[in-house]
């Protein structure tokens, strides 16, 4: 693309009510963008993608293994958004591990959110048969965090 080209290109450009305008040619791809009526046009180029090389031949896949059982039981979900905490403090043993008991209103885990330190309750009474979560991780809203067969 020669000069002239490109610079009746960017004068149509600012002239219209278009905010982008994409141009492909052998091995040169322009794309010009206008974010404000008063503003100049942005210009972004890039080289044209390489030719695709032939994939190499697919190796034999290997049988798969037996998925894990998943734990069977009532599954204890982040009602926020935050970072799963399994103790009060550092120093301080896990609230809950696998296979001990629990009762409804037993505190399970904490989720920090916005620096406030949200206790986890348990809902239903039980055995705590697996943690899906590490310590100090993020956890999203609904969230699986434990599972807990009901007795």
């Amino acid at each position: 693309m020669d000069l002239k080209h490109l610079r009746e290109v960017l004068e149509l450009v600012a002239s219209c009510d278009v905010s982008e305008v994409e141009i492909e040619e052998e091995d040169l791809r322009l794309v010009i963008r206008k974010h404000a009526p008063a503003a100049a046009p942005q210009i972004t180029y890039a080289a044209a993608p390489a030719p695709a090389v032939a994939p190499a031949p697919a190796a034999p896949v290997p049988a798969a293994a037996p998925a894990e059982a998943k734990p069977s039981g009532t599954q204890v979900r982040a009602p926020i958004v935050g970072t799963y905490y399994s103790a009060p403090n550092p120093d301080s043993p896990s609230f809950v591990k696998v296979g001990q008991k629990v009762s409804v209103g037993d505190t399970l885990c904490i989720i920090e959110a916005m620096k406030l330190m949200n206790e986890i309750e348990c809902e239903v009474s039980g055995t705590v048969t697996a943690i899906l979560v590490e310590n100090g991780t993020p956890v999203e809203y609904d969230q699986p965090l434990f599972v807990i067969d009901p007795s």
